[in-house]
């Protein structure tokens, strides 16, 4: 859902600007999925049954689109640089897997995880050096990819939010327990749940039970959430809640306390900014994405993802109502930076349309 929100926020976007400058064709899996007006949907279908047919499609069928279409900026959103034809190319990169440092006791409980990071730091750099623009959604990975795969074009775009809680929303909870909430998916180990959960058992043993832990899980998603519920079941102060649809997340910020953010890789990190919106306190990662993401916030704190004893000490001030959250300042991220997706079509299509035009003059 994270990555099909970006590719339906950025058509949104592009459209309501620059659909009467430019023919817009969006290359879709599933034309349902989408209804954004005054675009041109290609549909294939095909291409997500399997890697082999991705991989050929990149590679070899959006050559023959590009050759028919002739675009001016041809904007890959999903990691991957095709072989195209274009005056401007760009390609969207929100994939921090490859990036991910595995320990050998992580690797059976998601070895699917294990094989992706790989592929995908294989297939990041297939190309990537033919786009005159690679987009990153953050600072740290620029410096990734910088050094990674010798880039120098590298845009960080922070992406935008299009729906958020109310802030105002706080359910009236007088005598219940303080509430935790983490919403996310358990992909794999560096979603770091073991770490609440470990926190959870050390709090409950020295007695404190004034406290939830909410869970975006259930146990059947995945390898490693089977072996979380299995080792943790024990646990009173945890609700395995499953998924949960998008409207319903939303719903369970404005019941939260505080938000409970301790992945150790993210891209960007939107619950953190989706709870922000309630203005009520952060506990997050003491990493440089959560950092970012957080920004200029006045109720935030972060903890280290190896100290259990750390976050426990944190939770249990969290819980007890004392003094450990504190404003937080924005980073400043150096140029080419956007804001917003107005701010990066400006840079993928304002500042090459100025060159192109002082070129022929």
């Amino acid at each position: 859902m994270g990555a099909y929100m970006v590719f339906k926020d950025a058509l949104e976007s592009l459209a309501s600007e620059h659909a009467d400058r430019y023919d817009i064709v969006a290359l879709v899996h599933r034309k349902n999925l989408f209804d954004v007006p005054c675009v041109t949907y290609l549909e294939f279908p095909e291409i997500k049954s399997s890697w082999l047919k991705r991989l050929r499609f990149e590679y070899y069928d959006c050559r023959d689109i590009s050759k028919k279409l002739k675009p001016h900026l041809w904007f890959a959103m999903h990691d991957i640089t095709p072989n195209v034809q274009a005056n401007v190319r760009a390609v969207y990169c929100h994939n921090p897997s490859p990036f991910y440092k595995f320990s050998l006791k992580e690797a059976p409980l998601a070895w699917k995880f294990s094989l992706f990071t790989l592929l995908y730091r294989f297939l990041y750099g297939l190309n990537i050096k033919s786009n005159d623009f690679v987009i990153v959604q953050q600072d740290w990975l620029r410096n990734e990819f910088m050094s990674r795969y010798g880039v120098g074009n590298v845009v960080v775009a922070h992406p935008s939010v299009d729906f958020v809680p109310d802030g105002n929303a706080t359910v009236s909870r007088l005598s219940k327990p303080f509430l935790f909430f983490y919403p996310a998916y358990p992909w794999a180990p560096y979603k770091n749940i073991e770490q609440i959960l470990k926190a959870a058992r050390v709090l409950e043993r020295g007695g404190l039970s004034n406290f939830e832990i909410w869970l975006t899980m259930n146990g059947e998603e995945t390898p490693y959430s089977k072996k979380m519920r299995k080792v943790y079941s024990d646990l009173a102060t945890v609700r395995w809640l499953g998924i949960r649809p998008r409207t319903e997340v939303m719903r369970l910020y404005s019941e939260a306390d505080c938000l409970l953010f301790p992945s150790k890789l993210e891209t960007w990190g939107m619950p953190i900014t989706e709870f922000k919106a309630t203005g009520k306190p952060i506990l997050a990662a003491d990493l440089p994405y959560a950092h970012e993401t957080v920004g200029q916030y006045e109720r935030a704190a972060f903890f280290d993802t190896k100290s259990e004893a750390q976050l426990v000490a944190m939770m249990k001030h969290a819980i007890c109502g004392e003094p450990i959250f504190r404003s937080t300042a924005e980073k400043k991220i150096a140029p080419p930076f956007s804001r917003n997706w107005t701010e990066l079509w400006q840079i993928l299509l304002g500042s090459r349309e100025v060159e192109s035009h002082m070129s022929k003059m």
